[in-house]
C-alpha cells in the first residue's frame, strides 16, 4: 500500500499541483490513447491464432502468438472496477442468494449492504458488522474475501469510497475530517447496534470516529471495533513505507505526485494523487515477482494451463484496477500519521477539537497484525490499546497471525481459517457483554 493513506486535515490548506506535475494525467491519457490501436491489432491476432479453424492455433509458433498478444493487451490496459461476484453464501447449510444494494451515499462513498435473502425464520438476528474499507489505491472489492467470510454468520455492510477522478470539483473537498464525519454518519444510520471493522488505512479514522462519539456520549457507538493492520504507531517497527514519508517530506509529495484530473473525466481539474502512480508503487516494491507472474502466464498459455491463467486473471484484474485519491487526504495522511505522528502523541484534532481516545470506554476493542506485515509492522495496530485504557480488560483482545503479511491479515486460507472464529467470538462475547450491561445499568 502506498505512502500517504492514513491521518487527518493539516492545520495549513492544501495547495494546488505544482506547474511541473499539473501535466502529467493528460500525458498519461495520451499514452494511453496512443496505445489503443496497437492493443485493437493485438487483440484481433490473438483471436486470429486462437481460432480452431486456423491451423496455426495448433503449432507452437501459433500459440506463442496469441500468448504475447494477450500477455501485451493485458499489461497496457486500464483495468475498470471489478465486480463483487458474491451471488450467494451458505447460512446454516442453506445456499442462500446476495442482493448487494446501497444503504446510505454521499459523494465520496456508497454504504453497501449484502441482503441474504433467507426465506426460513432465524431463531435469532444475525450480528450486523460494518466493513470500513480502506481509500487507498484500490477499489472496495479488494476485500471480497473478507466480505464472504463475514456472509454465512453476520448482516454484511461495507464502505464503497468512489474514485477522486469521478466526483465532479463542485462536490467540494474531501479531508480526513471529512472521512471521519462519513464514519460516524453511517454508524448514526445503522444505529449502533453494530460491530465495525477497520481493514489497514481506516483504523486511524474508525478510532478517530468512535473516540469522538465517545466524547460526546453518542449513543450510537458500535458494540466493537476491530482493527486489522492499521497505521496507529507508525514509530513501532517502522517499515520502508513509513521511512519513506520521514525521508522525503511532504514537501516533496506535494510537489512531485500531486496532479490533476484531465477532460473528460467528472472530476476535471480536481487536485488528486493519481491511481496510476498508486499501481507504479506497488508493483515497484515486488517487481521481480509481478515480472515473473507475467512470463509464468506466457508459459500457462502456450501450454494450455487453464486453471493457472484464470488464477491470473482475477488476481491481477483486482490488483491493476486502480482509484485516485483527493490531494488534501493524501497530503494529509503523509503529514499527519507518518510524519508528525499525531494520533499517539495526543495532537490529533477533529473539527478543531482535540481527538481523546483515553474516553473510548463502551466499545470493545480488538486489533489484528501479521507476523510479516512490511507495511504496518508489528506493534502499529497493538498502540491503540495503551491509547484507550478505559476499556476494560475482559473486553479487548490483540491477536498476531503467525506466517502472513499485510495481506494475509484480511484475506486468505488463513484469515479464513484462523482470524474470522476469533473475530467472530470477540464479536459475540463483547455484544452480549455490552446488552448485560445495559440491562443491568437500566
Amino acid at each position: 500500500m502506498p505512502i500517504g493513506e492514513f491521518g487527518r486535515p493539516p492545520d495549513l490548506p492544501v495547495e494546488n499541483s505544482p506547474v511541473l506535475t499539473t501535466p502529467m494525467y493528460w500525458m498519461y491519457e495520451m499514452a494511453q490513447a496512443s496505445l489503443n490501436p496497437a492493443r485493437a491489432v493485438a487483440d484481433a491476432t490473438r483471436l486470429l491464432y486462437r481460432n480452431p479453424l486456423n491451423p496455426m492455433s495448433r503449432t507452437q509458433i501459433g500459440k506463442s502468438i496469441a500468448a504475447g498478444c494477450e500477455v501485451f493487451e493485458r499489461t497496457t490496459r486500464r483495468y475498470a472496477k471489478p465486480e463483487w461476484g458474491l451471488d450467494e453464501t451458505v447460512v446454516d447449510g442453506l445456499r442462500v442468494p446476495v442482493s448487494i444494494r446501497t444503504v446510505w451515499e454521499k459523494p465520496f462513498c456508497r454504504l453497501l449492504y449484502f441482503d441474504r435473502l433467507i426465506t426460513r425464520p432465524q431463531r435469532r438476528p444475525a450480528p450486523r458488522v460494518l466493513i470500513v474499507a480502506p481509500m487507498s489505491g484500490h477499489y472496495a472489492t479488494l476485500l471480497r474475501g473478507t466480505v464472504d467470510a463475514f456472509l454465512p454468520t453476520h448482516d454484511v455492510y461495507i464502505t464503497d469510497w468512489a474514485d477522486a477522478r469521478m466526483v465532479p470539483l463542485a462536490e467540494g473537498r474531501f479531508d480526513l475530517d471529512d472521512y471521519v464525519d462519513y464514519v460516524i454518519d453511517m454508524l448514526h444510520m445503522l444505529g449502533g447496534d453494530v460491530h465495525v471493522v477497520a481493514v489497514c488505512q481506516p483504523a486511524v479514522p474508525v478510532l478517530v470516529a468512535v473516540s469522538v462519539m465517545e466524547a460526546a456520549g453518542d449513543p450510537n457507538v458500535p458494540l466493537s471495533m476491530t482493527l486489522m493492520g492499521g497505521p496507529i504507531d507508525t514509530r513501532r517497527n517502522p517499515t520502508t513505507v513509513n521511512n519513506l514519508a520521514a525521508e522525503k517530506g511532504l514537501d516533496w509529495f506535494r510537489n512531485n505526485v500531486i496532479t490533476k484530473v484531465p477532460f473528460p473525466h467528472p472530476g476535471v481539474m480536481r487536485d488528486v494523487y493519481p491511481g496510476f502512480l498508486q499501481l507504479h508503487g506497488f508493483i515497484s516494491m515486488n517487481l521481480d515477482r509481478h515480472m515473473d507472474a507475467h512470463r509464468r502466464l506466457f508459459e500457462h498459455l502456450v501450454s494450455g494451463d487453464g486453471d493457472l491463467v484464470d488464477k491470473h486473471r482475477d488476481f491481477y484484474d483486482e490488483y491493476l484496477a486502480v482509484m485516485d485519491l483527493t490531494a488534501e487526504y493524501y497530503l494529509q495522511t503523509v503529514d499527519q500519521v507518518f510524519v508528525r505522528h499525531a494520533l499517539p502523541k495526543g495532537e490529533m484534532t477533529h473539527r478543531g477539537k482535540l481527538v481523546e481516545p483515553a474516553k473510548v470506554s463502551r466499545v470493545a476493542l480488538m486489533t489484528v497484525e501479521g507476523e510479516n506485515d512490511d507495511i504496518s509492522g508489528l506493534g502499529q495496530t497493538e498502540a491503540t490499546h495503551a491509547l484507550c485504557p478505559r476499556i476494560p480488560d475482559d473486553r479487548r483482545v490483540h491477536y498476531v497471525q503467525p506466517g502472513v503479511g499485510h495481506y494475509g491479515v484480511f484475506n486468505g486460507s488463513r484469515f479464513k481459517a484462523e482470524i474470522v472464529p476469533r473475530i467472530r467470538d470477540f464479536m459475540s462475547n463483547t455484544g452480549e457483554g455490552r446488552r448485560r450491561a445495559t440491562l443491568a445499568a437500566g
